[in-house]
């Protein structure tokens, strides 16, 4: 190349044989900007495009949009937009089908305790979180892109949702509701989950309309990993008062946490011994099974499925000791059969709940689409950020019509689903991947038969039969817009149980933090500081805090980067930066800079220091230049100066401005200056802001060698100079 000229620059005493050329022969001329478009670009062209009529363009756009409603169009649409059509007809039934099944009834098995458990973080009836356990993952199979993603009932989600139905619709001050009272208060707790439902998916429906499916670029892994982390912890205290027997009112907004902690300890003289036994007992069996099922993943069939079994054992136990009336245990209550009637949500409340459904969306959004590329990459396969917007609008906008509340991919059970799908004993027999494409259908049916089966079941019980009609005050266990009513016995501190041990694994998150210190102090620092934001304010003002901070941080990493002085390394035609430990050829009177950051306002002042620094530069003259070379070096006035523009990615106005003025205050110095490697963005902005005024296209080069070369026979002709070499 003809950065290699250098070497017919007089070298100094001694230092000849340290400067190898690799090859020694003729090189070249230097290739400028505008000799470059002549010989490969399309410069002729481009003036015609610019004068293209709106008319044309407009004609054209239509053109193409006939093209897409045409019938290969269409189809091609109905592909992007239902997946199973593209992999269902190359569904290996005999292969796959097993693993899907087992997956799903596994995970189906574990949604009903924890669609119950959720349903009390929401402060709706635990019977909405099995409806939000079977619509969601039934619509989010028919439109996702995440194979391997299980959807339905999030705790973060549930406890963000049931913060806002709590200042929406609280509970009166006395707290004495008779049966009909608390009846018509769930309704309207429902009614608030279900609007927040419709609200947050049509919000993610106008972003997929958007195609703002990029913001998920935007929501980091520390971000979202220290935001799961952090709901868990709210997640573990919220549940304080089931686990004790205490019946505290939740708290809300900002600091909740610590005012959730504080009433507790206040009424600590209050609890319920039989209920905190109920829930030692409890936690003494599911926090073993979780660690045994994690344990031996490879070696299990399936895994142990503790929550179910929980239930039904504590079930048995208050159904033949009595513990709701004799030792005055909560239970869960009415568990109605069948499906509720479809029911547009308020849409009064909308603009009550778009605050908060915004925040909700977002969550939804960031844990479904992290999730969904952790698996895709794992197992070689791409998803759609924008589909997977439309997937969760959707699934939140029609299950809203069932009062189900707000829903999302979740961390346990996708995990679980992943690990049941490939572990049965005739998959690893055949060593079969998972492919899991299936496995929510299966989920749903499991889901389904407990909302079909599970309430008469318990009806016929005359025991269960008699509580229930007793509880809702002669109704005979019946609840309009349903089938048959029956009363479920399962303690809620149980489901407290389950809802603490369902959040290990957002605990455990807590132990990547001293690998995540030694990879980047910088992500260590955004997640501490999102982390500590939702836990001592609340899980919506924490993602805020945490997505500014870590935006912040991507700025302030632009304003600490430094412009790089450049030498030629000894035997290359590689620029390498003079402080690095090679042997680089340094021209006295020429300066190459590297600027590798955006030049944008906010950098546009560090630009100009930096290169007043380098350069010698200065608004009352010039002065000495400053030099990375050796301390003995003498600095010698600069006369070129080449300004490698590879690292600035874009250049705002401000910044392109700046650039006319350097060209300027060089003019005015007698300094040179020639730009090299700029992209087209960054020329033509440099070109709008009048760049072509100051400096002519002879000055702009297609690489730093092209200008580095032009840089040495404008030195020569002006008179030879001794080169030196340092290490």
């Amino acid at each position: 190349m003809s950065g290699l000229l250098g070497a017919r620059t007089c070298p100094g005493p001694g230092e000849a044989s340290d400067l190898k050329s690799p090859r020694g022969a003729r090189f070249r001329e230097p290739l400028t900007e505008a000799r470059f478009q002549q010989l490969f670009g399309d410069a002729e062209q481009e003036p015609e495009l610019l004068a293209e009529s709106r008319l044309s363009l407009l004609c054209r756009l239509w053109r193409r949009r006939a093209r897409a409603c045409s019938g290969p169009g269409a189809w091609r649409l109905l592909l992007a937009r239902l997946p199973p059509l593209r992999w269902l007809p190359h569904y290996r039934w005999r292969a796959w089908l097993l693993g899907d099944a087992v997956a799903g009834v596994t995970v189906g098995i574990v949604h009903v305790p924890q669609g119950m458990a959720f349903a009390l973080l929401t402060s709706v009836p635990p019977v909405f979180g099995l409806y939000t356990s079977f619509f969601p993952v039934l619509i989010y199979t028919l439109l996702g892109t995440g194979r391997h993603l299980s959807t339905g009932t999030f705790a973060v989600l549930s406890l963000m949702t049931g913060s806002a139905v709590e200042r929406l619709v609280p509970e009166p001050l006395g707290g004495n509701l008779s049966g009909i009272e608390r009846e018509q208060l769930d309704a309207q707790r429902v009614g608030a989950a279900a609007a927040m439902a419709f609200g947050s998916g049509a919000l993610m429906l106008g972003m997929f309309a958007l195609q703002l499916g990029v913001l998920s670029t935007f929501l980091s892994e520390p971000v979202v990993k220290a935001l799961t982390s952090g709901a868990a912890l709210h997640v573990l205290v919220s549940q304080l008062p089931s686990l004790l027997g205490l019946p505290l009112p939740r708290q809300i907004g900002c600091f909740a946490l610590f005012k959730t902690l504080a009433a507790v300890l206040t009424a600590l003289p209050r609890s319920n011994p039989a209920e905190l036994t109920i829930s030692a007992l409890s936690l003494a069996l599911l926090v073993p099974v979780k660690e045994l099922n994690v344990r031996f993943r490879d070696r299990l069939p399936t895994p142990i499925p503790g929550e179910i079994v929980m239930v039904l054992l504590a079930s048995v136990l208050c159904f033949t000791s009595s513990l709701d009336t004799r030792y005055n245990v909560q239970i869960v209550g009415l568990l109605p059969g069948g499906f509720p009637r479809p029911l547009l949500p308020n849409l009064a409340e909308l603009p009550r709940i778009v605050a908060d459904s915004l925040p909700v969306a977002l969550v939804t959004f960031a844990v479904s689409a992290s999730l969904a590329s952790i698996y895709a990459d794992k197992y070689s396969y791409t998803i759609d950020s924008n589909q997977e917007l439309l997937a969760h609008g959707v699934s939140n906008l029609i299950s809203s019509l069932f009062s189900c509340f707000p829903n999302s991919a979740t961390l346990a059970t996708t995990s679980l689903l992943v690990d049941a799908g490939g572990n049965t004993q005739l998959l690893r027999l055949r060593s079969t991947p998972p492919t899991l494409q299936l496995a929510g259908l299966f989920s749903c049916a499991v889901v389904l038969s407990v909302l079909l089966w599970l309430g008469p079941f318990f009806y016929y019980l005359p025991k269960v039969r008699e509580r229930a009609g007793v509880g809702v005050a002669g109704r005979r266990g019946h609840m309009p817009g349903y089938g048959r009513s029956a009363l479920l016995l399962c303690p809620k501190a149980v489901l407290a149980c389950i809802n603490i041990s369902s959040m290990r694994q957002m605990f455990f998150q807590m132990q990547e933090l001293p690998q995540l210190w030694r990879i980047s102090r910088v992500d260590f620092a955004v997640w501490m500081v999102t982390w500590v934001a939702v836990v001592t304010l609340s899980v919506d003002l924490g993602l805020a805090v945490g997505v500014v901070f870590s935006m912040m941080t991507v700025v302030c990493r632009t304003q600490r980067v430094q412009c790089l002085a450049l030498g030629l390394a000894e035997g290359t035609e590689l620029y390498r930066p003079l402080r690095e430990r090679h042997k680089l050829l340094q021209v006295p009177g020429l300066c190459i800079l590297s600027y590798p950051t955006p030049l944008y306002f906010g950098t546009r002042g560090q630009f100009r220091r930096t290169l007043e620094r380098h350069l010698g530069l200065r608004e009352g003259g010039k002065e000495t230049p400053k030099t990375d070379g050796p301390p003995d070096a003498v600095a010698e006035p600069i006369r070129v100066v080449v300004l490698d523009c590879s690292g600035i990615t874009f250049a705002d106005a401000a910044g392109a401005r700046e650039v006319v003025q350097l060209s300027r205050r060089c003019r005015d110095a007698g300094i040179h200056l020639l730009l090299a490697q700029c992209n087209a963005s960054v020329l033509g902005t440099l070109t709008q802001a009048g760049l072509l005024d100051r400096v002519t296209p002879e000055q702009l080069f297609v690489s730093v060698q092209d200008a580095a070369a032009h840089a040495l026979e404008r030195l020569e002709s002006a008179g030879p100079k001794s080169c030196t070499v340092w290490v």
